[in-house]
């Protein structure tokens, strides 16, 4: 049973990341509530800052229209986000940054962000800055302590 929900979960996971290859999916074992809930620990534990928490499902609800749970976190550090605003100002648009945990219509829970290197191709950031190769291990590090079990 346990095979086949990894193979379920891996094929999932491979057909979200075929939408947008700047689109880094990750499947979540945990309600959309309690990932993002783990997320929020693992950002502020880095020392970063929560600037929102978005409940989109909430939203629709309050227009009664229905909406799979869907809830975005919007986090930074000014000491990494700033380098990246200096190489391009227009990454503000991008900035601060943010992920979206999501129940799938199968009921599965997922994660998605997109790859930092798509503010070197959107906003001019050279695609070798340092800050982001760190924007992508520290997004990489706090999404996998929201997944993990």
């Amino acid at each position: 049973m346990r095979i086949l929900k990894l193979i379920t979960l891996a094929l999932a996971l491979s057909a979200t990341q075929a939408f947008a290859a700047d689109l880094i999916t990750k499947p979540s074992t945990h309600s959309v509530s309690v990932t993002i809930d783990r997320l929020v620990s693992a950002v502020e534990g880095a020392g970063a800052k929560v600037f929102a928490r978005v409940d989109h499902a909430a939203g629709a609800a309050k227009i009664d229209m229905e909406l799979r749970p869907t809830q975005m976190l919007m986090f930074g550090n000014p000491k990494l986000g700033t380098p990246a605003l200096q190489a391009g100002q227009t990454a503000g648009l991008d900035l601060p940054l943010r992920v979206v945990a999501y129940e799938d219509a199968n009921g599965q829970v997922f994660i998605a962000y997109h790859a930092p290197n798509e503010l070197s191709e959107d906003h001019g950031i050279p695609a070798d800055a340092a800050v982001l190769k760190k924007m992508t291990g520290a997004l990489d590090k706090l999404t996998n302590k929201a997944i993990a079990e």
